[in-house]
């Protein structure tokens, strides 16, 4: 596996992450033979960076990841994120608060301080204000936190955190159908040394073309009860593309796929070939799927002209069909 240094960290990541929100069982019922079958895999694929939040689960996942990685020598890196628990978000934002976040959060994963905190997708009235950031620094200096990101959900957002020079990631969406980040974002993020985290690299499983038109999600998973954006933001969701417009998108993405590669992998490194990029964080139900996404590190980059054709297909197919705040 491949690694890349996280923004001002230091710290050399895994090109290929884990994503750990279906830990929480927001992607369905999940059991705990799977989390340690996941887990297991990711360790012997080389994967040393595990993305989680406080809230998947409502603490479920930072449990598992706890109290299967805390003997892991060396201990790999594990972002987790403040700012979307219910008595927290939209206006419930405090030092304290924060900090007693924090703490529950050291105890479920069982260290003394996080590696690295993020905002999750909290107000951008709250980011402008900048406080926030004050009270980041406060907690670093109380060695709480080692750093400090966020996790952003528009490209204003992540312009507005860039402003801060001591913000080592910003986490987005960035992948074939989302790929707006590349006129401004990511140009910003290479200036500041400023990571980039990739969630959702799939866009929820749908670019690994193996959806279509009967495909069906559990009542417990956000592809189902926030197709639309009923929970939260729809851009969380199958990237803001309505469900049967992202099948059939998928399906001229799957025709466009090399020899050698899987849909799956091929819109993955796709990501990895953007130099900004630091690490994508795609999740997985099987063990197989984490091994399948590991790969991806060791392949080719993809032709230019590939890669040409793709950015063509986005703004003639995809652009026009996503909703939300992007």
């Amino acid at each position: 596996m491949k690694t890349r240094i996280l923004g001002n960290t230091g710290f050399a990541v895994s090109e290929v992450g884990l994503g750990c929100w279906q830990f929480g069982g927001d992607f369905g019922p999940i059991n705990e033979a799977t989390v340690d079958g996941i887990i297991d895999a990711a360790q012997e694929t080389g994967i040393n960076f595990f993305d989680t939040a406080d809230v998947y689960g409502d603490g479920a996942s930072e449990r598992f990841l706890g109290e299967r990685l805390a003997s892991s020598k060396p201990r790999p890196f594990i972002a987790t994120k403040y700012g979307r628990a219910a008595d927290t978000y939209p206006n419930g934002y405090s030092l304290s608060s924060l900090r007693d976040r924090i703490r529950t959060a050291q105890d479920r994963l069982r260290c003394d301080s996080i590696d690295l905190l993020q905002l999750h997708c909290v107000p951008l009235a709250l980011l402008q204000r900048g406080e926030i950031f004050d009270w980041l620094r406060t907690v670093q200096q109380e060695k709480l936190i080692k750093f400090f990101g966020a996790s952003v959900e528009t490209v204003e957002e992540g312009l507005v955190c860039a402003q801060h020079d001591d913000v080592s990631s910003l986490q987005v969406i960035f992948n074939v159908f989302r790929q707006k980040l590349l006129d401004e974002l990511l140009p910003k993020a290479q200036e500041k040394n400023i990571g980039i985290i990739v969630r959702l690299p799939l866009a929820s499983g749908m670019l690994s073309g193996k959806y279509n038109s009967k495909t069906r999600f559990a009542s417990t998973d956000h592809r189902n009860y926030n197709k639309d954006g009923q929970a939260f933001s729809v851009g969380e969701t199958f990237a803001g593309i309505p469900f049967e417009k992202g099948v059939q998108l998928a399906d001229a993405i799957t025709a466009k796929t090399p020899e050698g590669y899987t849909t799956a992998q091929m819109a993955m490194r796709w990501i990895l070939d953007h130099p900004a990029v630091t690490t994508i964080i795609p999740g997985a139900s099987r063990a197989e799927q984490v091994r399948e996404n590991a790969k991806v590190s060791a392949l080719p980059s993809l032709p230019q002209a590939l890669h040409d054709d793709l950015a063509a297909f986005y703004r003639n197919e995809v652009a026009q069909h996503i909703r939300g705040a992007y």
